[in-house]
């Protein structure tokens, strides 16, 4: 089974949220780099300064076995993209709960973050779906 980490909220699309210094950082968990193999391209289509909605996409991420879409967990405006992932999208694969971070917004409700899945509901849903 893949790791959770207790320090972050999730979504049943396999983002993470996870809060810092009053923003909210975003990436995928390591139960969706297992799923997708092998990164080789994270395209983000939102820019520092614009606004993303609770569970429209911001980007895609693409893989040797597939192409999926990222999912915002919470509505927001995006204060900061990683620079990083556009020359070395491997970087999630390595690291997709620290350097591997996609995207940090500022919510619009300060209390997005707690409407989503703690690490247990998240483990939950994994053992209950059917991937």
């Amino acid at each position: 089974m893949s790791e959770t980490k207790t320090d972050r909220k999730y979504t049943t699309d396999h983002e993470w949220a996870l809060s810092e210094d009053g923003s909210i950082l975003i990436g995928i968990t390591s139960f969706a780099v297992d799923q997708l193999g092998d990164i080789t391209l994270v395209d983000i289509d939102v820019g520092e300064g614009d606004t993303v909605a609770a569970g429209a996409a911001f980007g895609t991420i693409e893989s040797v076995k597939t192409l999926s879409d990222l999912f915002a967990p919470m509505s927001g405006t995006v204060i900061k993209i990683n620079p990083a992932l556009e020359e070395e999208p491997e970087t999630i694969n390595d690291d997709c709960w620290g350097s591997g971070w996609m995207i940090a917004i500022k919510p619009d409700d300060e209390g997005a973050l707690e409407k989503l899945l703690d690490a247990d509901a998240y483990d939950k849903h994994l053992a209950d779906s059917d991937h």
